[in-house]
């Protein structure tokens, strides 16, 4: 195989706030690009500030192992994942970008979209995807949602307005709600807010508690009306287990997890636990979003919303419908990098 990279960075149509004032107006990532014959996968790997990976240490990582990257003779990408998961124990983001080109290649290799390798059936009864509402003013809130109707609104929380803000928000329409507090709450705010949430609409909460307050998280699962999803508590394969009986389902971030190859795995193990099966978005433009898109089949709930968040994009390919999620069709991603 032969690596290539680039750098983007994409600017938000608004700048995009969580709880505790994280901002940001700008989504940094990393493009890999493998090529092999006639053959090319890209993966994308957005950089966090939260998870402190950027994205001159992906390319540092990236610029010492190139040579044994490239090296590997591409027979199954769950091999080729195990592999970079040892070259790369540190950097799960590097390596999830390096998977998703693999599985694109390896897609195109055999003529199939990755969700048709996978033994999944695209059909018309698939999750749609929510549109997320950053934090911002009560005002702004209600006109950024204004200027995206929508089926389904993920509204981000953790402030001292939040039941004011969902109040204003249902005003204006009658969508499905879903609360993501970024770990925003104390027990007796969540205990406080999730029963009034309930009585407007909303559907689930996403990340209640700090991502460690195991003990409160088990007060809350047997106390709350409405479903938990754990997001900063459920990065990696171990975690799904220690969320059992804590959250009522996992939201999998594929740049978190380290790639697709996980990814899989926690969707088998999550259903052996009963647990509902959420993919999010950390503001991927296409190519990463089209990862994600191809796992619907899946998933319960989907946040794929990257390319709709962000003002310019990566690639085309992916395409949206008033919350339905459409893919090209096209061999492994089914992406055309822009």
């Amino acid at each position: 195989m032969i690596l290539d990279y680039f750098t983007t960075n994409l600017p938000f149509e608004y700048p995009f706030t969580i709880s505790n004032g994280r901002t940001k107006t700008h989504q940094p990532a990393l493009v890999v690009k493998l090529s092999l014959g006639p053959f090319v996968g890209y993966g994308e790997g957005p950089s966090i500030a939260y998870y402190n990976i950027s994205v001159d240490q992906m390319i540092a990582d990236l610029e010492s192992k190139k040579k044994l990257i490239e090296k590997f003779a591409l027979t199954a990408p769950e091999r080729y994942w195990h592999y970079l998961h040892h070259l790369f124990p540190n950097n799960p983001f590097l390596v999830c970008a390096l998977d998703i080109a693999a599985w694109d290649l390896f897609g195109q290799m055999k003529a199939k979209p990755l969700f048709d390798l996978w033994d999944t059936n695209w059909s018309g009864t698939l999750p749609l995807t929510d549109y997320t509402i950053g934090i911002d003013s009560i005002e702004k809130m209600v006109a950024k949602m204004k200027a995206k109707p929508w089926p389904i609104y993920k509204i981000k929380l953790g402030t001292s307005e939040d039941i004011a803000i969902i109040k204003e928000l249902r005003k204006h329409t009658n969508a499905e709600f879903r609360i993501d507090a970024n770990a925003g709450w104390t027990v007796d705010e969540a205990v406080d807010k999730i029963p009034q949430l309930a009585e407007l609409g909303v559907t689930f909460i996403e990340q209640p508690l700090a991502k460690d307050n195991w003990d409160g998280m088990a007060l809350l699962y047997q106390q709350s009306i409405l479903p938990l999803i754990a997001d900063e508590s459920c990065v990696f394969e171990q975690d799904v287990q220690k969320c059992h009986q804590h959250f009522h389902g996992i939201n999998i971030k594929l740049t978190k997890c380290s790639g697709i190859t996980p990814a899989l795995r926690m969707i088998n193990e999550a259903r052996s636990l009963n647990m509902k099966v959420m993919m999010g978005s950390m503001n991927e433009g296409t190519i990463g979003s089209a990862a994600i898109a191809n796992f619907l089949p899946q998933l319960d709930y989907v946040d794929v919303d990257g390319p709709l968040l962000l003002a310019e994009d990566n690639a085309s390919g992916l395409d949206f419908d008033f919350g339905k999620v459409m893919l090209s069709g096209r061999p492994g991603l089914g992406i055309t990098l822009k």
